[in-house]
């Protein structure tokens, strides 16, 4: 049953991968096109959410990355608890190897950007910008170039990925937070434990709802991300079946948000953040320290973090490989990790504050799109390469 949900996600993936890619690609033509003005006018304009008293003043961009992408994360959160209780990561060490990984894909980027920057004399402020990974881009490569591998590969990059993302969540909070409203930020976690007591009897769509809506409110009140509480929402949902209906909150919640995300959400999302402007841009800052470092922290660090960690962990016998894939599979996915597109870009807008067209912010977006770039293209090919290998394995498989 949890194959069959996986790779139910996955046919819906692989169809909205293009969809989030062509997004992508029309926003990077509409920012560097006539519409410019009008592109980024509308991503900073504000807009008034008002329910009775409740006031909420957010931008366009502010909505869909707090909002809209709040939704995303919750289910992310619901796929990987049902994953934990009923899937491939109900083995401890199939658990652990993400986990491993993740934290690996975060300290050795690390290590190349403050090789690099110490080597050619560039900024060491800049470190945190190549420890984050970008699900969305990840997911929808992996789904476009996955199709002939395992499951449990696209299970162990959506928690490496969100591991990951988590901890450069709480690396923004430690590094760059301006403060965080304590009052509704209890609001928000006392929201979600009433939740989880009530959970235990049947509860209508309606107020789970009502339930998520206070407490991303709440959340936003407070200044924190709500991607972090949107995967703790995510952990209370009930996923065993109700006697009386036979149905499980959590797997329908799965069903029922998972097309919007995939074909709304994602699109919207990479529509609103991959639209770079190249103007200004000249020949010589490609090759600038900061965006070497930055590139290569993505594309060499994070590979060699993630597989590193990966392998000598089933070295050590502490974690397993995921189920049916190769090393060179895993390989393929640890390449992946390199895309650090949104994620990166906000870090490297907090650890370089100034102007969207200061010096450095235009080596800090040219070293995350190049290191991501490069990240995507690498990773594609081995990935087809080891996805080909994987099906002529089957077809062999098959005629013997």
């Amino acid at each position: 049953m949890a194959k069959k949900l996986t790779l139910d996600f996955l046919k819906t993936e692989a169809a909205s991968g293009a969809a989030l890619g062509l997004a992508a690609l029309l926003a990077l033509v509409v920012a560097n096109s006539p519409w410019a003005g009008d592109y980024f006018s509308w991503l900073k304009a504000e807009h008034t959410l008002q329910i009775g008293p409740l006031v909420l003043v957010e931008t366009t961009s502010n909505w869909i990355k707090e909002g809209l992408m709040a939704v995303f994360f919750l289910v992310v959160g619901l796929e990987i608890k049902y994953e934990i209780l009923k899937g491939e990561l109900s083995n401890p060490k199939k658990l652990a190897l993400p986990i491993i990984a993740a934290l690996g894909g975060m300290v050795a980027p690390i290590g190349v950007y403050l090789a690099i920057s110490n080597l050619m004399g560039g900024p060491t402020q800049g470190w945190s910008i190549p420890v984050a990974t970008d699900i969305a881009f990840a997911l929808a490569v992996f789904a476009l170039v996955g199709k002939n591998l395992p499951s449990s590969l696209r299970v162990f990059l959506l928690t490496l990925a969100i591991v990951d993302d988590l901890g450069a969540i709480m690396l923004i909070a430690a590094l760059f937070s301006q403060g965080v409203q304590w009052l509704p930020l209890f609001g928000a976690i006392g929201v979600i434990a009433v939740m989880a007591v009530l959970g235990r009897w049947r509860l209508a769509a309606a107020f789970w709802v009502l339930g998520f809506g206070a407490m991303w409110w709440l959340t936003v009140k407070s200044g924190l991300s709500t991607s972090l509480m949107a995967v703790a929402f995510a952990a209370i949902v009930p996923v065993n079946p109700r006697p009386e209906t036979g149905a499980s909150p959590l797997r329908d919640a799965m069903h029922d948000l998972h097309p919007y995300v995939a074909f709304l959400v994602l699109p919207v999302f990479a529509f609103a953040k991959a639209g770079v402007s190249f103007a200004g841009l000249s020949l010589e800052q490609l090759f600038a320290p900061l965006v070497v470092a930055i590139a290569l922290g993505l594309f060499i660090g994070k590979q060699i973090g993630v597989f590193g960690a990966a392998w000598l962990a089933t070295k050590l016998k502490i974690a397993d490989r995921p189920s049916g894939a190769s090393w060179l599979q895993v390989y393929g996915v640890s390449l992946l990790c390199g895309i650090g597109f949104t994620m990166s870009l906000f870090i490297g807008v907090l650890a370089f504050p100034g102007a969207v067209d200061s010096l450095e912010q235009v080596e800090v977006k040219l070293g995350v799109i190049g290191g991501s770039l490069l990240s995507t293209v690498v990773a594609a090919l081995v990935l087809g390469l080891a996805s080909r290998r994987q099906a002529n394995r089957t077809i062999k498989k098959n005629e013997d």
